[in-house]
């Protein structure tokens, strides 16, 4: 039986912070959407405002939310996440 070593792979821990980003910017936009959507919607739709011809709770909420969402998801994956090697350290390549 081999025994286990103590040390942790590093790469569990890069793993792990990079999904606990991922899982704030699925939080952030729920709350994006979810805020502008029935925060501005939830009025009587003759009360609406509208920005491009759209109502300003789904332009706000969907449209400018999917271009917020792209700005920092590329933001993020360009400083924050790292180049992970997916082979095991000592393993020589053929």
């Amino acid at each position: 039986m081999k025994l286990r070593q103590e040390k942790e792979d590093p790469r569990f821990k890069i793993a792990n912070r990079e999904a606990l980003i991922g899982v704030g910017l699925v939080l952030f936009n729920f709350i994006w959407w979810f805020g502008f959507a029935y925060g501005m919607g939830s009025k009587s739709p003759e009360e609406y405002t509208y920005v491009l011809g759209l109502p300003a709770w789904f332009f706000y909420s969907c449209v400018l939310g999917l271009i917020v969402m792209s700005v920092l998801v590329f933001i993020i994956v360009k400083f924050f996440f790292v180049d992970v090697s997916f082979e095991e350290e000592g393993e020589e390549s053929s």
